[in-house]
């Protein structure tokens, strides 16, 4: 399959909704409910974050779960009220994974059948959201593919592990979508494990469940800020315990790098760095 032509703005105000790579076209609205967890601890997203969700509400119903401290779910209440539902989590839910009891909350919310999850630097453009809606028709998970969109430096080193895992299988995002009668049916996933999108796949194919990671679906992320990302370093490495092939291969390199430079033969770490270099050309030309 090949990805449907892209409109260069996300919302653009009168173009219809295109929702496939072969499909036909919906105008106007989609019978779709985006779920977004959110916790902060400031504020200086929230002009950017509010003018997203004012397109985006244009093309679906969102709900947002804010698990922020009570002064930052004033402030939000106040710059959303009448444009998307905005609820704090279910106290009656425990778990020690915050994101995965939004969501909880909001498919148990949710009035529509398809739904959308998204971390709230996940930005959807017109044509993500009808490519999602028609493979919910089909599957009852659809894991699409991030990219950043602005490219600070720490976003192209960690483009660098997108491009590998796309070449050997599929990038994890920020974002997932599931079947709401599904996910209620199986009785939602784990809120005491951290890797909470895996662990969401998981419990949906073990419940019998259908996934599709088209890698043609490429939706924008907005990067983290550097402070951020470092600071993110030890929960990616944490995620690793979820992937024991993938982990043991990212702690074979620094050994493996040891050994050739120990056994004087620097050839083998060029060779190492081409090999991994031409994976990564792989995974960035799968489905453009």
């Amino acid at each position: 399959m090949s990805a449907p032509a892209r409109d260069p703005r996300p919302f653009p105000p009168t173009a219809p909704v295109t929702v496939g790579p072969g499909g036909g076209l919906r105008p106007g609205r989609l019978p779709v409910e985006y779920v977004l967890p959110l916790r902060w601890h400031e504020d200086s997203g929230l002009a950017e974050l509010t003018d997203y969700l004012r397109g985006l509400a244009r093309r679906v119903d969102v709900t947002v779960v804010d698990g922020s401290a009570p002064e930052l779910f004033a402030r939000h209440a106040a710059a959303w009220r009448g444009l998307v539902r905005h609820a704090a989590p279910d106290p009656h839910r425990r778990g020690v994974n915050g994101k995965v009891l939004g969501v909880l909350t909001g498919i148990a919310l949710a009035r529509h059948e398809h739904v959308i999850i998204a971390d709230d630097d996940v930005r959807y453009d017109e044509a993500g959201l009808g490519s999602v809606h028609e493979l919910l028709d089909r599957v009852d998970l659809v894991r699409p593919q991030n990219h950043f969109d602005p490219l600070p430096w720490h976003a192209w080193w960690d483009t660098g592990r997108t491009l590998l895992n796309r070449a050997v299988a599929a990038d994890w995002p920020g974002t997932l979508a599931v079947r709401r009668s599904t996910f209620l049916a199986m009785g939602g996933y784990d809120p005491d494990v951290l890797f909470e999108n895996l662990e969401l796949v998981r419990t949906v194919r073990a419940y019998g469940g259908t996934t599709a990671a088209p890698a043609w679906l490429h939706v924008r992320r907005l990067p983290p800020t550097s402070g951020h990302f470092v600071g993110q370093r030890i929960r990616q490495a944490y995620d690793d315990l979820a992937q024991p092939v993938r982990l043991l291969g990212s702690l074979a390199v620094l050994p493996g790098m040891v050994a050739a430079v120990a056994a004087r033969r620097p050839g083998l770490l060029l060779r190492a760095a081409a090999a991994t270099v031409a994976v990564a050309e792989l995974g960035r030309r799968r489905a453009g």
